[in-house]
């Protein structure tokens, strides 16, 4: 099955990948490596999720909602590079940023929302080597931010 019907198959619709703000690249190509800049939780009304996760702000499964619309953001950012989802061979590292209350401790759990996307779309080349930390403000207030390494195919 390929990646595509493997998202009509998940009922998954991908966004238009957001535009960088700031002055960089939204990818950078090294070889067979595509390095992805870091993307955030952008709803399908386009508004972007923001807010601290933890005591006082959004509840875990509000972040881990975060950290799956920035998954939808690397699958968008992914096919707008490469034309075919189908040319991911593995997604090799994930740096996943939480912008979090103090005490917020369950990270993983909300960098989890993205990981667990991006296996249900590309199955094991889905899985990847993966940091999760926690962040004292992220850029816009997002809730979630999220940067990847990933090997593609040539072209």
């Amino acid at each position: 099955m390929s990646v595509e019907e493997r998202l009509r198959e998940l009922g998954v619709e991908l966004p238009e990948p957001i535009s960088p703000r700031g002055n960089y690249a939204p990818a950078v190509r090294a070889g067979d490596l595509l390095y992805l800049s870091g993307l955030g939780p952008v709803r399908p009304d386009g508004s972007l999720l923001t807010g601290k996760v933890g005591p006082g702000g959004l509840d875990e499964d509000a972040g881990r909602e975060a950290a799956r619309l920035t998954g939808l953001q690397i699958l968008a950012r992914l096919r707008a590079e490469l034309g075919d989802l189908g040319r991911v061979r593995q997604v090799v590292k994930l740096f996943g940023m939480v912008n979090c209350a103090p005490g917020f401790t369950r990270l993983p759990a909300v960098v989890d929302g993205c990981s667990d996307l991006l296996t249900d779309v590309l199955g094991d080349a889905g899985r990847a080597a993966r940091s999760a930390v926690g962040m004292a403000e992220l850029p816009f207030d997002i809730a979630v931010e999220i940067d990847a390494v990933v090997l593609v195919a040539g072209g």
